[in-house]
């Protein structure tokens, strides 16, 4: 199945507020609502973040924010992964990993990326060369492990 996804990274800062409400409609279906974890999903981290959003057919279908420095770790960090379930299991995931991390690299210059990826994910994020750097915590009630590119 053929997805044909565009993307687009902006800076908080860039973006139109229904660009960023797109974003937010599609983090909290998933984190919220489909995980049926309340928490506060709009925090102050988007206002320091470059927002890198998949579109098909003028739907959001995957996000991600990028971090900047000394926000939510010493390091640049990648966080708010998500993809509509529809996307699930296609390449999606992986474009969405790709473009954010070539976006680091060419923009903000190679460095150390830091993550908090669910426990269930690792093996998928071991492919963009993140390694585990933590024993298992709880975030919000679901086992995290922070994970590092260098």
């Amino acid at each position: 199945m053929q997805h044909n996804v565009h993307w687009t990274i902006k800076h908080f800062n860039e973006l139109t507020a229904l660009e960023h409400h797109h974003i937010i409609a599609l983090r909290t279906a998933i984190f919220v609502v489909e995980q049926d974890c309340p928490y506060q999903e709009v925090d102050h981290k988007d206002l320091h973040s470059y927002h890198v959003w998949g579109t098909r057919e003028d739907k959001v279908v995957a996000v991600i924010r990028i971090v900047e420095p000394g926000i939510s770790y010493p390091e640049i960090s990648l966080g708010r992964v998500a993809v509509a379930k529809d996307y699930r299991g296609t390449n999606v995931s992986n474009e969405l990993m790709t473009q954010s991390i070539a976006f680091v690299e060419e923009k903000l210059g190679k460095q150390a990326i830091r993550i908090s990826a669910q426990e269930h994910l690792q093996r998928f994020y071991h492919r963009f060369n993140f390694k585990t750097v933590s024993t298992m915590y709880l975030e919000d009630d679901i086992p995290h492990v922070e994970m590092l590119r260098d």
